[in-house]
Order: C-alpha cells, then structure tokens, then sequence
C-alpha cells in the first residue's frame, strides 16, 4: 500500500502546494523595497547636488580666512622687527637712561610680585 502522507520539503526548495496569495504578497513587498530604494537614492543625489556647491563655497572661505590670516601673520612678525630694532636704537643712543629703567621696572615688578 502507498503512502498518502506529504513529506515536508527542505527551506528554500520550490513548493508548489503554496496559497495563491502568498507569491504575490512577496511581489508586492519587493515592489515596496525598490521603490523605498529608488526614493532613498534618488534622496541622496539631490543631497549630494545642493551640497556640493556649499561644500565649495565653505572651502574658499575657508581659503580667504586662512590667507588673510598668514597676512595678518606676516604684518604683526614685521610691527615686532621694526619694534624690536626701534628699541635697540634707542639703547644705543640713551644706554644710562636705559639701564636705570630696567632698574625701576625690575624693582616694580618685584614689589608687585611679593
């Protein structure tokens, strides 16, 4: 005698004893999966487009403000030179006024610190 009894049949092998609506249940949740794919990638290219230009925008600023900085930069070392030397003429010239005002600043500040 037969046996009339259905086996189960291994995971992923095709079925062919499925209910009608469930094939077109899967169609319809990959059809739902590209199109949220499609919307997200489509979301990301228009991201993409109208960041690019402010991404570009930011980075010469950034290039002006770096430059105008090494400028700045520059013109504060020359002020110090042209300081500096102006005081080294001034000793040269007056070296006893000099030495007694170091003396009276060494002496102030030292009264201060105490």
């Amino acid at each position: 005698m037969a046996d009339s009894t259905t086996r189960p049949t291994p995971m992923g092998s095709s079925d062919f004893s499925r209910p009608a609506g469930q094939t077109s249940v899967e169609g319809q949740g990959k059809d739902i999966l590209n199109r949220v794919t499609d919307s997200a990638h489509s979301a990301v290219d228009r991201f993409a487009d109208k960041a690019g230009p402010a991404v570009q925008k930011l980075e010469s600023g950034v290039a002006h403000a770096s430059e105008a900085l090494h400028e700045q930069a520059q013109h504060l070392r020359e002020r110090g030179d042209e300081w500096t030397q102006s005081v080294r003429e001034t000793v040269r010239q007056h070296p006893l006024s000099s030495v007694l005002l170091a003396f009276a600043v060494g002496a102030l500040v030292a009264r201060v610190t105490r």
